[in-house]
């Protein structure tokens, strides 16, 4: 599903313009982003947790040459579906 299917569906079930709908849905995505940057985390029960974890540096091994190679720390987002989102995708 495109961006553009997911606000013609979700203006659809609000009853809002789909340009009011798109700034809704984009003003979402952008607030998440606002949040998970300052350092916290977005629970929500519905849905899930947006978070962000850290992942170490390590050294990885080029599989093609051998040759060993040092991959610095990261940030990496990540979500993880509560519990009625999983229950309403697998009933």
């Amino acid at each position: 599903m495109t961006k553009a299917d997911f606000v013609a569906k979700y203006s659809e079930k609000l009853g809002l313009s789909k340009k009011g709908t798109e700034e809704v849905v984009v003003a979402f995505a952008e607030t998440i982003v606002e949040v998970l940057r300052s350092g916290d985390e977005v629970v929500l029960p519905e849905l899930g947790k947006f978070a962000v974890v850290k992942r170490a540096a390590h050294n990885a091994r080029n599989p093609r040459t051998g040759e060993t190679v040092k991959v610095p720390a990261t940030l990496k987002p990540v979500f993880k579906a509560g519990k009625k989102f999983k229950d309403g995708i697998l009933a």
